[in-house]
């Protein structure tokens, strides 16, 4: 069935050796995935949506680009990617076409088949799978997700990694749903979050799979592991012995940190975007930003007729700024709109983690409060580390690693054994680095410091680390006084 006026109905779309699977923004050449980037992939579902039409460059930048500004040669650049995609003047055929002072058009016959699918499981079986049901819908992660399902089925071996409560699981569930058909024989979920220490992880993966090894070694199937973190020793040696027994068989991880195995391909689920002060001129654009976006929704299903008004928007900014755009800590904030309003939200959201303490009790533990989600990393940290997270909450913005030696090493934290173990806290998502001209500058979310904080105010060491801050602080303003009266003498 050809039609050029509308595919975008379609929920498969072929041309030449091509499927795509609108859904999954998938593309297939015969059954192997086409490496394509995401906003050629975007370029390439309007141009099928128009095909044999000419769609301008102006209306094609302002479906791709819609809350940017773009220049043409942006477009230029990705419809030319596209086309290296497909191979596009290989062998005689052509897809895209540059119409002069016009725009771009596809040319090639298009099929679509609303009730075709990826390819089914062996036997005609619906798609095998374990996957949790998800309660609400994943907010500001489309650009990610899109990106994950396009890499997974040509990448065997790929973690999720990022901050506590910033949506590791959301992410890798929502990947997993798309892909499910992918897989022929299916998508498996399996929890380590409660797995205990001495249990052999491999024989808890096949007893929950209920399979031996030698089955599994001839699936074409995804498996899920979730929550690494305690067991990540013991995941990273699971991984490469079923990767070299199960050639057909690939795997997706969420954790803190990487693993660190041969052919793994590391993504970090980053905060949601957060508008600036200067760019909050209308309800419109604000709800634009994923981390409002997504305060809206939770505070619409929790207050019957919320809507967002322009006086609202510095004070749900703010919110979410303290909130460090975490998915967590926002749905867990916008849950108490009905019993404190906007105004007494905003008020509240500065006085620790005691507001984001009550989320839903059929959610895991350590996702009823943010407390809990970071107690549940810090709990896996050593001792020593432990110890220097406590000690850094001390600073209360970003920090270089010569403020942290100066300010809280002590005798047995010093030198390059605290640099060493602040990079660890890195790497565990724990801290944050932002690289700085020639200087690394690290920096603890505010949820995260709240937590380190409440500690530290506990124990004798907190007012020496006080007084030896303010003293470092002292020092640094007189350093770059002296620094600008030389430079005006100069």
């Amino acid at each position: 069935m050809t039609n050029h006026n509308d595919t975008n109905h379609g929920r498969v779309l072929r041309f030449g050796p091509y499927t795509f699977h609108v859904r999954q923004r998938l593309v297939l050449e015969g059954e192997q995935p086409l490496r394509m980037g995401g906003r050629a992939m975007d370029i390439l579902q309007v141009l099928l949506k128009h095909a044999g039409r000419v769609v301008s460059k102006e209306q094609l930048i302002a479906q791709v680009w819609p809350t940017s500004i773009v220049e043409e040669i942006n477009l230029r650049v990705h419809i030319a990617a596209l086309r290296r995609a497909l191979g596009d003047g290989t062998k005689g055929q052509h897809y895209i076409v540059h119409v002069a002072q016009c725009g771009y058009s596809f040319v090639a016959p298009v099929e679509q088949d609303p009730n075709d699918a990826l390819p089914m499981p062996a036997a005609g079986l619906k798609p095998l799978h374990n996957l949790p049901a998800r309660l609400t819908p994943v907010s500001g992660r489309d650009a990610l997700v899109g990106s994950l399902v396009r890499q997974m089925p040509v990448c065997r071996l790929m973690t999720i990694t990022g901050a506590p409560g910033v949506g590791k699981t959301t992410v890798a569930l929502r990947v997993a749903e798309l892909l499910l058909q992918y897989f022929r024989d299916g998508a498996w979920w399996i929890d380590l979050a409660n797995l205990e220490d001495e249990k052999s992880l491999l024989d808890y993966v096949l007893h929950a799979l209920k399979i031996d090894l030698s089955t599994l070694t001839g699936r074409h199937a995804l498996l899920i592991l979730d929550n690494c973190d305690h067991q990540r020793d013991s995941c990273a040696a699971l991984v490469e012995t079923l990767l070299h027994a199960a050639p057909r068989l690939s795997i997706l991880v969420t954790g803190r940190e990487a693993l660190h195995v041969a052919h793994e391909t590391v993504h970090f689920v980053p905060l949601l975007a957060l508008p600036k002060r200067s760019t909050l001129n209308t309800v419109e654009e604000a709800l634009g930003y994923p981390a409002v976006q997504l305060f809206v929704n939770r505070a619409r299903a929790r207050q019957h007729g919320f809507s967002l008004r322009e006086q609202d928007l510095p004070g749900v900014r703010e919110i979410c700024r303290q909130l460090d755009g975490l998915p967590l800590a926002i749905e867990l904030a916008a849950a108490q709109i009905d019993a404190l309003g906007l105004i007494g939200l905003q008020a509240q959201v500065e006085n620790g983690l005691q507001l984001l303490g009550q989320g839903r009790r059929t959610a895991e533990p350590r996702h009823q409060s943010m407390a809990a989600a970071i107690d549940w990393s810090f709990q896996y940290l050593t001792e020593t580390e432990q110890r220097v997270l406590l000690r850094l909450s001390v600073f209360g913005s970003g920090f270089t690693l010569e403020a942290a030696v100066s300010v809280v090493s002590c005798a047995d934290l010093a030198g390059s054994r605290l640099t060493s173990i602040i990079e660890a806290l890195a790497r565990k998502s724990l801290l944050i680095q932002q690289p700085i001209q020639a200087k690394v500058r690290y920096w603890m979310l505010n949820t995260v410091r709240r937590y380190a904080r409440d500690q530290l105010e506990r124990s004798d060491a907190w007012l020496e680390l006080e007084r030896r801050h303010a003293r470092y602080l002292s020092r640094t303003r007189n350093a770059s006084g002296r620094a600008f009266l030389a430079q005006a003498v100069d």
